[in-house]
């Protein structure tokens, strides 16, 4: 059964821009508004688009919140606000805990949460990293544009359903022998590309180059291959999807060119995760440090961050997990990455290299990594945020991000030279109504955000609420009439659960990212089809 849905069940407050539209830049927080009543938490403003909770009792450092007023309202009605402060009371923690324009409650760590942890004297957290390890989206491009695919819109959709496993439990693309979710949890998207699953111009197009180094498979719980085994190239469910897109706004000519974009050009988004493998990883270690550092879990004010101290046996084994369950996503995306480029073949009757559909970039929002930043000190030594700093100091650090992409700036190591000339392609998708978003790494994500941005437009209501208040089967004419969107799920509750008003204006957090120069707007794209599970 399709569904179409969209734009035209939002609330007018939350309607996104259709193509062609204007982007709308809405004036800055008026003059003379220092402090935010959050309700029991007062923020003070910094400087535009910048709230702090200052540091206080227990707190290690200050917390920040990236938003607009409008978002602020939105981020405030949950428990995102005093989950940020929680987490500033984690061992190690640096500068500032951050929270992003597309902030929501998670689990313990708020999803948009950024914290640089000591990876000496600190800790690694499971709870920051969230149970869908590796969660993350790539995007396909093509030398379609969109009058090669209209008309063609229900074919390709019900074909891509057909052919991408969705929904709950098993079936995937891949079922594997327990030696190759060894291979898998080990080598990343090589394993893939020597199995015949893309070629060799994808690893260079990829976070890390496909595959997390420091993986050490033997920490993965059989439990937890297991879970895995049949779940190779699956969408899952959930936020879950595989969407057709056309690019209909080019911000920067220069950055779009060296990417590969342009107006009206038909690209693939695809988002997803480790599947109940990196599910089954995080509760195996959730439980165990729990049990192990009960010492450390007395001094935080939420169970739900349990940590492990660096340097722990638990701290190692668990990195070396979830760097598997890392290698073990990307090359679930692979793999559907790889049976789009065959759907598309078939269904527009040419090869696909014919059709130039090559990996513009995979990101994951999901994630913990060590790696080097710059901390300002004082006089003493101390980190500092943007207080007193006499001088920088060059640490090794966890960078948790739950719900936050990585927006490495030009010049950084880390990038593939394709892209280190300009920074880092970073890919936030919209809600199945509205647009997506394709951004550069910008200058300052560096000093303000430990090199991070937004993952998505944010959740505004649960998915229990949704569900009371959307239904699937009634949004379908609306959008399929009004807007040409082709959405196919496995049922109407699915659809509802991610109707475009359960979510944030995706526009106003981009501008957000965008005027704090942390990610840069290259090109925006709206929905052609999607399927969910």
């Amino acid at each position: 059964m399709w569904f179409a849905i969209g734009r035209g069940t939002q609330s007018d407050a939350n309607v996104s821009r259709g193509p062609g539209e204007p982007f709308f830049t809405p004036p800055s927080e008026p003059l003379g508004v220092t402090t935010y009543d959050a309700g029991g938490l007062t923020l003070k403003k910094v400087r535009d688009h910048v709230w702090e909770i200052p540091r206080d009792g227990d707190m290690r450092v200050p917390a920040r919140v990236l938003a607009s007023e409008r978002l602020l309202g939105e981020i405030k009605q949950d428990d995102t606000l005093q989950q940020l402060r929680n987490t500033t009371h984690l061992p190690g923690i640096q500068k500032y805990a951050v929270c992003m324009p597309d902030g929501h409650q998670g689990y313990g760590f708020p999803v948009g949460g950024v914290a640089g942890i000591d990876a000496e004297d600190g800790c690694i957290s499971p709870g920051a990293v969230g149970y869908d390890i590796n969660c993350g989206v790539r995007l396909l491009k093509t030398n379609l544009t969109y009058d090669d695919v209209e008309g063609a819109q229900q074919e390709l959709v019900n074909a891509l359903f057909a052919n991408v496993p969705s929904g709950l439990g098993g079936g995937g693309i891949f079922e594997g022998s327990r030696g190759d979710i060894e291979e898998i949890l080990g080598r990343g998207v090589n394993w893939a590309i020597e199995q015949g699953y893309g070629v060799e111009s994808d690893l260079a197009h990829c976070e890390d180059g496909g595959v997390r180094r420091d993986a050490d498979p033997s920490a993965v719980s059989q439990k937890a291959k297991d879970r895995g085994r049949n779940q190779v190239g699956s969408l899952g469910s959930g936020n879950h999807f595989l969407e057709v897109q056309r690019v209909t706004d080019v911000y920067r000519e220069d950055v779009a060119a060296e990417f590969g974009l342009a107006e009206d050009q038909i690209v693939v988004l695809i988002h997803c995760g480790s599947r109940g493998l990196g599910h089954q990883v995080c509760t195996d270690y959730l439980r165990e440090i729990e049990q192990t550092h009960q010492g450390l879990l007395d001094q935080l004010p939420d169970k739900e961050l349990a940590a492990a101290p660096a340097g722990a046996q638990l701290a190692t084994a668990y990195y070396g997990a979830m760097c598997a369950a890392i290698n073990f996503a990307w090359v679930n995306r692979q793999l559907i990455m790889h049976r789009t480029r065959e759907v598309f073949a078939d269904v527009f009757d040419r090869p696909w290299e014919d059709m130039n559909m090559r990996l513009l970039y995979d990101v994951a929002h999901n994630i913990a990594k060590k790696e080097t930043h710059d901390i300002g000190v004082d006089h003493e030594g101390r980190p500092m945020g943007d207080g007193d700093i006499v001088d920088q100091e060059r640490k090794e650090l966890y960078v948790h991000r739950k719900g936050a992409t990585r927006a490495f700036p030009a010049g950084r190591p880390e990038l593939p030279p394709a892209y280190s000339d300009v920074g880092q392609p970073i890919i936030i998708p919209g809600s199945m109504g509205a647009g997506s978003y394709v951004l550069c790494g910008g200058e300052r994500s560096m000093s303000e955000t430990f090199g991070s941005t937004a993952h998505g437009a944010g959740r505004l209501m649960s998915r229990t609420q949704a569900k009371n208040e959307f239904w699937g089967e009634d949004v379908q004419d609306d959008l399929r009439e009004q807007d040409h969107i082709y959405v196919k799920a496995q049922s109407g509750a699915t659809v509802a659960e991610e109707a475009p008003g359960v979510y944030k204006d995706i526009d106003e957090v981009v501008r957000i990212s965008d005027a704090l120069g942390i990610g840069d707007r290259v090109a925006r794209t709206y929905p052609v089809c999607n399927i969910k599970g």
